[in-house]
């Protein structure tokens, strides 16, 4: 099928308008949790290392972050209804588009320069 129309088919599932995220940006995304009959939204800060999709409604992020030493990973659709909102908080200067190699950088070796 032609890329375009899927894009214009999609437009209507488009209900609010995300910022534009690449790979190595720190972000805060919030997530809505459902347990039971309540819903809470859970926080999850940490840095882009993957972006992945063509069309808008595919567009899906890996976010990373590390606790206590153990790199937790998830994946986040940028628009789905239980994402409720993403924030960016810095900027990093990065050549790639998958910077996956930082999985194993440890320290100093995994600093990132920041893009003001």
């Amino acid at each position: 099928m032609d890329l375009a129309l899927i894009q214009t088919i999609q437009q209507d599932s488009i209900k609010d308008e995300r910022p534009e995220i690449t790979t190595g940006m720190e972000v805060e995304v919030h997530q809505i949790i459902k347990e039971g009959n309540k819903e809470r939204i859970q926080k999850f800060k940490g840095l882009v290392i993957k972006t992945h999709g063509k069309t808008t409604l595919d567009k899906t992020i890996t976010v990373r972050k590390d606790v206590d030493g153990v790199g937790i990973e998830k994946k986040f659709p940028i628009y789905s209804p239980g994402v409720a909102k993403i924030e960016i908080l810095r900027s990093f200067k990065v050549r790639r588009k998958n910077i996956t190699f930082i999985r194993e950088l440890k320290g100093k070796a995994a600093r990132l320069k920041e893009v003001r």
